[in-house]
């Protein structure tokens, strides 16, 4: 089973990450954007994510995304980890959000690192 470990250590792989505590919880940034967080339970973590995208994945699998209401107004969405289907979804997943933190020299500089490139590391 996917757990809290999981998403540490993948999104520690991608490129330039550091890991950073706010609100007493981990963070995870990029060129000092945040992209990920495991909030405290951590049954699930926090992603970027396109408000006008977000809807259409709650809709499509509300088992696994959702948003509390305290961050209804943001571009997060949670995902909860039981209802992953493995390591690559929870890869695609982190290297989605962590693209659109990215500056650009980094995501030109890693053509290979996008969703639905695992390579099974």
């Amino acid at each position: 089973m996917i757990d809290a470990d999981d998403v540490r250590r993948i999104a520690m792989a991608l490129p330039e990450t550091v890991e950073k505590e706010a609100w007493n919880i981990p963070t995870f940034r990029v060129a000092g954007k945040m992209y990920v967080t495991i909030p405290d339970d951590q049954s699930s973590f926090a992603v970027r994510c396109p408000r006008h995208e977000r809807a259409e994945l709650i809709a499509a699998e509300p088992e696994k995304f959702w948003v509390p209401p305290h961050e209804a107004s943001s571009t997060w969405v949670r995902v909860r980890l039981v209802a992953l289907e493995g390591e690559e979804e929870l890869r695609d997943i982190l290297v989605d959000s962590w693209r659109q933190a990215a500056p650009d020299r980094l995501v030109e500089g890693h053509p290979g690192l996008r969703p639905g490139a695992w390579s099974g590391e």
